[in-house]
C-alpha cells in the first residue's frame, strides 16, 4: 500500500496532464458532486474531513483499502474509529466459493490497530472448514474488543459444525470474556456447548437481549435455563424446537425474568421419519404467555406432513407460523381451532385439495390475524372473497401467488382483484411471485 500511494504523488507532480486524463477526471468529479464545470486540477486531498469521511462510509471494503492509498490525508481517515465500528469478515477458499474473501494482511491491519473499535461484528463464511477455522483464529485474537453485536454467519453447511468443539469454544470464550458489552449474538448452526453459555452469561448478564442459537446440537436446555436465568434484560431468544420444554417455558416465567418481546423456534427434520417430536403443554405455554402477554411466538417448519402430529392438538399462543414445506388440509384446521394469537401465516405448499373451509375457519377464529401468504395451493375464487371479506382492512398483508385461486361461477380473476380491493379498502391484484 505503501509503494501504491507513492506512485500516486510521483504522478500527481508530473509536471503535464494529458487532455484525456483532464476530461477523465472533470467527468469523474462531475458523477460523484452532480457539477460538470469543476476545475479539471481539483486536489482530491483538499476535500472537507466530513466529505471524505461520508465518501469512504459508502464504499465497499476493497475500494475503501485502495482509496486509502491516494494520498496521505486519505489514509489517516481510512483509520478513524468510527470507520472500524462495523465490520464484515468474509471468509471463503476462492475455488469453491463466490464470496470475495477479505484480504489477510487486511485482517491482521484491523487486529492489530482496529480490534478495540470494533462494535458490530459479524463472520460471513463458505462451506469449507478452513473458512470457518479462519474466523475462529480471528476471534481469538479480539482480546482487546469491545463488540456489541456479533453474527456468525455460514452460508452453506456444514463450515462451523466441522470445526473441533474446543477450539470454537476457546475462540468465543476469548470475546466473551473480553468484551463485556455483548447485547446481541447470533451462532447458528455451531458447536456451541453448555460451558461456553455459562462463560457468556457470566460476563455479560447484565447486557445480552438478543440471542439466536436455532442450531447448536450441543447446547441443552440446562444451557438455555443458564441464560434464562440470569440474563435478565434479555428480549429475544431463537432456538431449535429440540430445546423446547415445559420447564424451559416455566423458567421463563418466573418473577426474577423479565418480559421476553420475541421467541423464535425453529421446527426442522433432519432425519426425516426418524425423530418423534415432543409435545409442549398447554400449561406451560399459558404460563409463558401470562408472563409475557405481549411476546411474539414465531415458529418456522421444515416438516413432512407425517411428523406435524405432536403440534397444534391443544391452545397454542402461537403469533407468526411459516411452512416452508407442505402443510395438511388437517393440520390447518388445527390452527384455525387453537391458534387465536395468530398474526400472520405463510403457506407455502399444501396440495391439490382446496383450503376454502379452513381459511375461513382462520378468519373466524383467529381475530388477530393481519398477514397471510400463500404458495402452492388451492382456494375457490369464491371461499378466498368470503375469507377476506371476514378479515376486512386489518389484513395489511396478503400475498397470494395468482395461480392459487380458482375461478368458478361466481367469481373471474378479473372481477376477483376488484371485489378483494373493495374489502381491503385498498387496490390488491394477486402476485406473480411470492413476497414473503
Amino acid at each position: 500500500m505503501k509503494r501504491a500511494r507513492q506512485k500516486v504523488v510521483v504522478e500527481n507532480e508530473a509536471p503535464q496532464t494529458s487532455q484525456k486524463s483532464k476530461k477523465q477526471k472533470t467527468c469523474l468529479y462531475g458523477s460523484v458532486f452532480g457539477e460538470s464545470n469543476l476545475h479539471a486540477s481539483m486536489d482530491w486531498g483538499s476535500l472537507p474531513h466530513h466529505v471524505i469521511l461520508r465518501i469512504f462510509q459508502f464504499l465497499p471494503l476493497v475500494d475503501r483499502a485502495r482509496a486509502s492509498s491516494v494520498c496521505r490525508r486519505w489514509n489517516e481517515i481510512f483509520h478513524i474509529p468510527d470507520l472500524w465500528r462495523r465490520f464484515e469478515f468474509e471468509l471463503s477458499q476462492p475455488a469453491t466459493s463466490y464470496l470475495k474473501s477479505t484480504h489477510p494482511d487486511l485482517i491482521q491491519q484491523i487486529i492489530k490497530r482496529h480490534a478495540d473499535h470494533l462494535q458490530y461484528v459479524s463472520f460471513k463464511v463458505d462451506s469449507s472448514t478452513e473458512s470457518a477455522e479462519a474466523a475462529c483464529d480471528i476471534l481469538s485474537q479480539l482480546v482487546n474488543c469491545s463488540i456489541k453485536t456479533l453474527g456468525l454467519i455460514s452460508t452453506a453447511k456444514p463450515s462451523f459444525m466441522n470445526v473441533s468443539k474446543a477450539h470454537f469454544a476457546s475462540a468465543l470464550t476469548v470475546v466473551f470474556v473480553n468484551s463485556k458489552s455483548l447485547s446481541s449474538i447470533k451462532i447458528d448452526d455451531t458447536p456451541l456447548d453448555d460451558p461456553s453459555l455459562k462463560v457468556l452469561v457470566a460476563n455479560n448478564s447484565d447486557t445480552l437481549k438478543l440471542l439466536k442459537m436455532s442450531s447448536c446440537p450441543h447446547v441443552s436446555p440446562a444451557g438455555i435455563l443458564c441464560v434464562a436465568d440470569q440474563c435478565h434484560g434479555l428480549k429475544e431468544l431463537a432456538l431449535n424446537y429440540y430445546i423446547l420444554s415445559d420447564e424451559l417455558l416455566l423458567a421463563l416465567s418466573s418473577e426474577k425474568h423479565v418480559d421476553l418481546e420475541h421467541l423464535r423456534i425453529d421446527v426442522v427434520s433432519e432425519n426425516p421419519g426418524q425423530v418423534q417430536f415432543h409435545t409442549i403443554k398447554k400449561q406451560s405455554w399459558d404460563a409463558f404467555v401470562k408472563h409475557s402477554p405481549k411476546v411474539n411466538i414465531v415458529m418456522y417448519f421444515f416438516l413432512y406432513e407425517e411428523e406435524f402430529d405432536a403440534f397444534f392438538r391443544e391452545e397454542t399462543p402461537v403469533t407468526h407460523l411459516y411452512f416452508g414445506r407442505a402443510v395438511s388440509k388437517a393440520m390447518l384446521g388445527r390452527i384455525g381451532m387453537n391458534c387465536p394469537r395468530l398474526i400472520e401465516l405463510v403457506v407455502c405448499a399444501n396440495g391439490l385439495q382446496p383450503l376454502d373451509d379452513e381459511l375461513i375457519r382462520i378468519a373466524e377464529r383467529c381475530k388477530n390475524l393481519t398477514a397471510m401468504g400463500l404458495g402452492e395451493c388451492e382456494v375457490t375464487c369464491r371461499g378466498f372473497i368470503e375469507f377476506v371479506k371476514m378479515c376486512g382492512g386489518r389484513l395489511t398483508q396478503l400475498s397470494i401467488m395468482e395461480e392459487v385461486l380458482i375461478p368458478d361461477s361466481d367469481y373471474s380473476l378479473d372481477r376477483l382483484h376488484l371485489e378483494v380491493s373493495k374489502h381491503l379498502g385498498r387496490m390488491w391484484f394477486p402476485d406473480m411471485m411470492p413476497t414473503w
